[in-house]
């Protein structure tokens, strides 16, 4: 059997830019923070590390339940359009876990007293605007951040299941057929609670030295 080298070639493409597109790659973002010393940074890691549990979760289910067929998924434009749906939806509950846990563990931990975490999470969706984030995601986004901030206790947050949402929203949304995913469950919030793991693993290394006192 020829190959056909265009197609293929057309196809990996098409792959790759599908994707990667706009969630981070995972080179762009390993080894990038070596301190956290400002708002800025935090609001950085914030981003990058949602965006990358995000990607590597979503995209590392789809191809292990999909098997073979992966690649020829990726030429079915409702399918693509369903990843897209599913990645911004996964991500923004992503950032709001990741931004509850950062200030709960620096308000606990490192005696933080400004709590900027509202002004960094409406900071960074509304960033995104600008990379694809439909203007209903980002209002379903803002609307749930608030009430859930309403309801969370910063001095205790980082310790009762913090990222409980987002792996809610990684089973939820993934787009797989829901007899499978029921079959999934398990393995799926595993999957997205040990990404969050070496989150935590890590955060803690930079902030080490930091004390707000």
């Amino acid at each position: 059997m020829k190959l056909n080298l265009n197609k293929l070639r057309n196809t990996l493409r098409t792959t790759l830019i599908s994707v990667w597109e706009y969630v981070i790659p995972i080179w762009k973002i390993s080894g990038l923070f070596k301190s956290i010393k400002s708002k800025k940074d935090l609001e950085n890691f914030i981003q990058e590390r949602s965006a990358h549990v995000t990607q590597t979760t979503l995209y590392g289910y789809l191809k292990t339940r999909i098997g073979v067929k992966y690649i020829a998924m990726m030429e079915d434009e409702r399918f693509l359009k369903s990843i897209n749906i599913a990645k911004w939806n996964i991500y923004v509950v992503a950032l709001a876990d990741c931004a509850f846990y950062v200030f709960s563990y620096l308000i606990s931990e490192k005696n933080l007293k400004a709590n900027d975490c509202k002004e960094i999470f409406l900071n960074i969706i509304e960033k995104e605007k600008s990379n694809g984030l439909s203007d209903e995601i980002y209002e379903s986004a803002k609307k749930n951040f608030l009430l859930r901030i309403e309801k969370v206790n910063f001095h205790k947050y980082y310790l009762e299941d913090p990222f409980k949402e987002s792996g809610e929203a990684l089973y939820y949304w993934s787009p797989i057929a829901d007899e499978l995913k029921t079959l999934d469950k398990k393995i799926v919030l595993n999957s997205i609670s040990l990404k969050w793991g070496l989150m935590k693993d890590e955060f803690k290394k930079l902030t080490k030295d930091l004390n707000f006192n």
